[in-house]
């Protein structure tokens, strides 16, 4: 079995096996900074880092999640009558990267989130008669979050395998972000007068999930035609620690004791497409794929007690890339296609099904600098320029 049969082998399985293991998964409390150490959107060996060479980025990470989903359902009567949860969440990811060789870097990744969050329920109520004039309180929370170390290795040659490579990665996650941010809720006493509760703001918004995780990441790349590659991405956060202690509601009285602290669920996100330069002299690239990404119901290790909001959201991804020297420029907007917030442990023993809040779309932009070594792609003096078209 040659190289290229070998590629094309993994790549259909990894597929196969983060698309089927993903169909429980996804939902707004996605952290940011978790996903692949890499793009391979590049179509070639620029993507590895040389011997003795550095990367720094940079990514920013939008959303604005209002649309109410049970199970693949929307509940358009939320936004009709006024009485949505809407968060607005963005993310800035800062990185760095190094290379002990051509095919082996280690990789530094550390999100800073800041996170803003309004809602009637959680304050006075969505009735009339709880909440005559449906007021909207606001919660937030900003801070780093979780920080994330990992090791990424190119499985052929990059100098050698120039149209078709992939690589593997394995990573661990430290709880640096809170986990426990408060806040103030809004409440009416006897008198109809204002006063306010702290308490911890919703799992949607904190800051860190409070339990040391490990990651697995696949991402790779293969030239199909001249000009045109197919890439994918995989990413699998592994938590083990059950719940943390975080308290869903403030109070243990009234509380299912299922639910009574936040769940440390793991997470995944899977992406394929295609990519095509449109201006080779310029290394501009078109990419165009799919994407799906979530938190599972389950987890595949330890328990998944506590309280979370499963689902998984499918996006249709465009996005353009530009390389210039040593700097790199990438922008994608993810669009839903589909949202569906299944059921949770505790809504399959209680016989009921919670809801979720979806964004319509994302928008995630990069940049990265390298610096420091060499590299025999960009000493030939450009991206897609000693890229050879496939042989048949």
């Amino acid at each position: 079995m040659n190289a290229r049969i070998t590629f094309v082998f993994i790549l259909f399985f990894s597929t196969f096996f983060l698309v089927k293991n993903g169909q429980s998964q996804g939902c707004v409390a996605i952290r940011g900074g978790m996903g692949c150490t890499g793009m391979a959107v590049g179509g070639n060996n620029l993507i590895s880092l040389g011997k003795g060479q550095w990367q720094a980025s940079l990514g920013y990470r939008y959303f604005k999640s209002f649309r109410h989903f049970r199970g693949s359902h929307e509940e358009t009567e939320r936004v009709a009558n006024n009485t949505e949860v809407v968060n607005y969440a963005h993310t800035a990811d800062f990185g760095l990267s190094y290379g002990l060789s051509n095919r082996f870097s280690i990789n530094v990744n550390l999100p800073v989130n800041f996170y803003d969050r309004s809602s009637l329920y959680e304050h006075y109520g969505n009735s009339i008669e709880a909440n005559p004039q449906q007021q909207r309180f606001h919660t937030d929370a900003s801070g780093i979050g979780d920080l994330r170390v990992s090791g990424t290795y190119w499985l052929f040659d990059p100098e050698k395998f120039m149209s078709s490579n992939l690589s593997i990665g394995l990573g661990v996650k430290a709880p640096t972000g809170k986990s426990n941010v408060q806040g103030n809720f809004h409440k009416l006493d006897e008198n109809g007068q204002d006063y306010t509760i702290q308490r911890a703001v919703d799992q949607s918004i904190q800051l860190g999930d409070g339990g040391w995780g490990f990651n697995m990441e696949l991402q790779g790349f293969h030239s199909i035609a001249h000009k045109v590659s197919a890439y994918f991405s995989g990413f699998y956060l592994f938590n083990p620690r059950n719940t943390n202690n975080t308290l869903t509601r403030g109070t243990l009285a009234n509380v299912d004791p299922l639910i009574a602290y936040h769940s440390v669920a793991d997470q995944y996100s899977a992406r394929l497409g295609l990519s095509y330069v449109v201006l080779p002299q310029s290394n501009v690239v078109f990419n165009l794929g799919g994407r799906i990404e979530g938190v599972p119901a389950r987890d595949l290790i330890g328990k998944e007690e506590g309280f979370r909001r499963p689902g998984y959201v499918i996006s249709a991804e465009p996005g353009i890339f530009y390389s210039y020297k040593n700097a790199t420029l990438s922008l994608s907007v993810p669009v839903a296609l589909y949202r569906n917030r299944v059921k949770s442990v505790y809504d399959i023993r209680n016989d009921r099904h919670g809801d979720a809040a979806f964004a319509d779309y994302l928008v995630s932009v990069s940049a990265a600098y390298r610096f420091g070594g060499k590299h025999a792609a960009m000493q030939h003096g450009g991206l897609f320029k000693d890229v050879p078209a496939p042989k048949n």
